[in-house]
């Protein structure tokens, strides 16, 4: 890898989102923005929630909508892991796609709260009917 560039992983939970070579990265941590290139001193700090940018050579801009995360810059090695990102080209279908994932979040949780709550139900239901008859 040339000197001249950072290669930045992104990892999920699950997966490898996204391992490609830039040359510059522009992020927000939980006390403002700061921007990377390749020569800049190794770091480390925690993402806040957003959007951030980064380059690759000779292309326009791409975005990540990151969940918090950490992000950590050794050398030219650049690795940031979160529970959740999402990558775009463009700022309006990205914000549509947060905003769908967050919904269908919202959904899934819905859904698990509930199911908790009926097998709450059933186990008292069935330490009552165990006391019933003992």
């Amino acid at each position: 890898m040339r000197p001249s560039s950072m290669k930045l992983t992104v990892w999920l939970p699950t997966e490898v989102l996204l391992e490609e070579e830039v040359v510059r990265i522009k992020a927000e941590a939980e006390n403002g923005w700061f921007g990377l290139l390749p020569r800049h001193i190794d770091f480390a700090t925690a993402l806040a929630p957003g959007v951030m940018k980064f380059q690759r050579r000779g292309e326009p801009e791409e975005f990540l909508a990151v969940d918090h995360g950490i992000l950590v810059k050794c050398g030219a090695q650049v690795s940031i892991s979160t529970r959740n990102a999402i990558r775009g080209t463009d700022l309006a279908k990205l914000q549509k796609d947060v905003e769908q994932q967050f919904v269908e979040k919202a959904e899934k949780e819905r859904a698990a709260r509930a199911l908790e709550a009926k097998l709450e139900a059933d186990l008292v239901r069935g330490l009552l009917e165990v006391q019933k008859h003992a």
